[in-house]
Parts: C-alpha cells; structure tokens; sequence
C-alpha cells in the first residue's frame, strides 16, 4: 500500500510537473507573440494577462481570436481565390459629377431596391450581412427571381455568419429560382472559426452597373431605425468593382463587360469616392478618412452610429476638435442589441465628455445608422462602425462626399433626431452605482476584441 501510494503520488508530481511545463510554454508563446506583433499596446497587454491568467485558455482563445493573421490570411486568401487579371482599385481620390440620394430607414429604401430591381435591364448585384426569410426578405426574393426570369445577369452574395445566425432560408429559395447565390467565408464549421473575424458587412446593391445602393441597411423587417443612399454617376462604378471583387473572391467567376461596366455619365454635382476596407490590403481605409474628415473640422461634426468603442487615436481626434471650438455632437441608440458593447461603451464616455464633446441617447426603436457630418459639407456614410472589429477586422465599403447640399439636409436629419434624444453627462456616467461602473469596466476590458 505504502508503495501504491508512493506511485501515485511520483505520478501525479510527474503529472503536474508535465502540466506546468506546457502550461509556462503556451502562455509564454502566446503573450510573446502578442507583445511583438500587436500593433495597439492595449491589446498586446490585455491579450497578455489572458494567455497567463487562463491556463491553456487563454491561449487557446489567442490563437482563434486574438493572433494579428487577420491581414495576412484575408491577403492570403484574396491572392489565392482571385483570377490574376482582378486587382484592387488603387485610386482612392474623389469623382464628381455623381447624384447621391438618401433613404431613410427601410421605408424609404425597400421600395426604391426592389423598383430598382424590377427595372434592371442588364445586370444585378447584392451583397448584404443580414438577409432574412421575412416579409421584406421576401420582397427581395421574389423581385430577384423576376429579374432571373427577364434574363437579367443577377447575382447574390450573402454573408455566411450573418444568414447562419438566422438560419435562413433565403438561400435555398434564391437557388431554386434560378439565382446565382454565395455564401461569404462559411465559419460555422468548428475548425473555420477564425473566419469569424472576416465577416462581409458590405451592404451593396448594384443595378445595369449604372445605380447603386450602400449604407447601413440590411435586409429583414426588424423594427430599426437606419439610413442608405442612392447613388448614380462615376462613382458607381467604385461600388461596383468592390462587389465584382467579392464575388469573385467567394466563387472565382470575374464580372466583366457592358452588362456590369456601362460608361458613366454625369448624374449630378456631388464629388464622392467609395472606400473599401478590410483585414487585407485595405485595413485602416475608413479609420483614415474618419480621422482625415475630423482634422478638417472648423465648425461643427456630428456623429451618429450604433456602436461607440472608438481608439485612442479617434478619441484623441474629437476632443481635439471640441477642444479647438468645434462643436462635436456624438448619438447613440439609448437601446442596443449588443449589451457588452454598451457597456463598454458606456465606459469610456468619460473620455469624451470631459473634453467637451457632447452624447445623445435616441429612444427606440434601436438606430442602426452610421453617418458623419462635418461643418455641413463633409460626409461619411456606409456600413463602418466606430469601434475596432468593425475599422479594421470585418469588410466594410463606405462613401465620402463633398457637398453642402446634402451635408445640410443629413446635419439637419441628425438635428431632429438629437431633438428627441437624452443628453448624457459626464455628472450621470460618473455617478453610476459601483456595481454599474465595475460591469461596464469589465465589459471595456474586451475592447480589443468587441
């Protein structure tokens, strides 16, 4: 007995020996990692503290969600599945001549795709996150499937992440109407997971090559509150190219030819340029031009999206701004469908506030929409949020325009809804009951990967 128990004890020391030797050696080469290849020190330490603090989970979590190979697999994968004559747009400067249009909410842009859809001579593009089997998703099938019948050349591209979280049916029933339809990186499958962080949040719809539709909209009939643009011109081509680029990155058939490219004309007085962004070549398209648009401000910039968890850098930019006079109105949905990024949200609006900037909570139903108005003549719109998986680790196309006509009308769009909004304070944000401050806290502590 005494020998027995004197195995198993040589055992189980070998045992934990053994368990703290890979234990050191994980961690180890996980926090080693992040310190030299992250880019934000504040994620290198918080990625750190993790691989040490969780034994083997930490790590674990590292290594699918955590590791910088965002841009060199989504690069990787581009170069892999693209035919060598497809290559990335590399002017980004800005077109005029071009109509843009803006929609609000679903009850403006619905009609106006599908009548668009309906008229198609030549071609139809759709790329879109959310595509649900609803009563909207439905109008859309069904004007798709027309246009499939009239012989127009139509194709759909949805997100795999953003139809699976549905389980929708959107894409049996677009097959069996003769619709040429994709999913977008398929993730769902255990061992694709790290394709959770290459999501196509592009909302695009391309008509004849001539029209085009982006923004913030998807396609169900949830009762949210958010804005898309009608564009016609040059600039449409843009919009174009970037939905000829994911679609044959996803099924490796190249778009080409009048039916997808007609000449342009000019359409109207606006000058625009698409930005395309993602974890590939193009990281850090949008965080650029936001931080360009704010380092213009002389007067005013208004700001409204549904997901507030900006950088130091775009921090450092609004207070600036405030801080040189600008009046900078920030506006945020006072209900959001993702509580952990209010309330990391919520904790980090101090670093706002204190400097002058001033937030605004809408009331329901939640605001999807995702605009910036600088000094009534610069604006950003598109699908890009203000926090980091939406700048720099999902795709994301949005549109830059120089106009004050339409930098007024969408300044006073956001004026009315600041109207019925509920200013924040930094007296309220300081003064949240200590188990509020310390969940919100918590919550911030995943801001390098929410």
């Amino acid at each position: 007995m005494i020998l027995h128990d004197s195995l198993v004890l040589e055992v189980s020391g070998s045992f934990k020996v053994i368990f703290g030797v890979v234990y050191v050696l994980l961690a180890l080469t996980a926090s080693s990692h992040a310190v030299l290849k992250r880019r934000d020190p504040h994620a290198a330490l918080w990625w750190a503290v993790v691989s040490w603090t969780f034994p083997f989970a930490g790590p674990f979590l590292y290594y699918f969600f955590g590791i910088n190979r965002i841009e060199r697999k989504a690069a990787r994968l581009r170069k892999r599945r693209l035919p060598p004559s497809v290559e990335r747009t590399a002017s980004h400067t800005f077109t005029s001549g071009n109509r843009v249009e803006a929609l609000a909410n679903g009850d403006e842009a619905y009609p106006a795709m599908v009548r668009a859809i309906d008229e198609a001579k030549a071609s139809v593009g759709l790329a879109t996150y959310i595509f649900i089997d609803d009563p909207v998703g439905q109008l859309f099938i069904d004007a798709l499937a027309r246009a499939q019948a009239r012989k127009v050349a139509v194709r759909v591209l949805i997100d795999d992440v953003g139809a699976g979280f549905f389980w929708s049916s959107v894409y049996g029933k677009l097959q069996a109407s003769g619709v040429p339809v994709a999913y977008f990186l398929p993730a769902l499958a255990p061992w694709r997971m790290v394709y959770l962080n290459m999501r196509n949040h592009r909302k695009i719809l391309t008509v004849d090559g001539k029209i085009a539709f982006t923004g913030g909209l998807n396609i169900n009939a949830l009762p949210i509150q958010d804005i898309h643009f009608r564009l016609e011109g040059p600039e449409a081509a843009r919009v174009q190219e970037t939905f000829r680029l994911d679609w044959a990155f996803t099924t490796g058939e190249y778009l080409g030819g009048e039916a997808w490219f007609p000449y342009l004309s000019e359409a109207g007085r606006v000058e625009a340029r698409g930005i395309s962004s993602g974890p590939d070549e193009d990281i850090d398209n949008c965080r650029w031009a936001l931080l360009s648009a704010l380092a213009k401000a002389r007067k005013s910039v208004k700001v409204i999206t549904p997901y507030f968890l900006p950088d130091s850098a775009l921090v450092t930019a609004l207070n600036l701004a405030a801080m040189n006079g600008v009046k900078v109105d920030i506006v945020l949905p006072r209900v959001n469908d993702l509580a952990l990024v209010r309330w990391a949200s919520q904790a980090m609006l101090w670093q706002v506030l204190q400097r002058g900037c001033r937030v605004w909570r809408t009331p329901p139903p939640f605001d999807h929409s995702k605009l910036l108005v600088v000094d009534d003549e610069h604006v950003l719109f598109g699908s890009s949020n203000w926090d980091r998986r939406s700048l720099r680790l999902n795709f994301k196309f949005d549109v830059e325009c120089q106009d004050p006509a339409l930098a007024a009308s969408l300044a006073s769009l956001i004026d009315r809804k600041i109207s019925s909004a509920r200013e924040v304070t930094l007296t309220e944000v300081d003064s949240r009951p200590l188990p509020i401050r310390l969940r919100d806290g918590a919550a911030r502590l995943f801001f390098p990967i929410l």
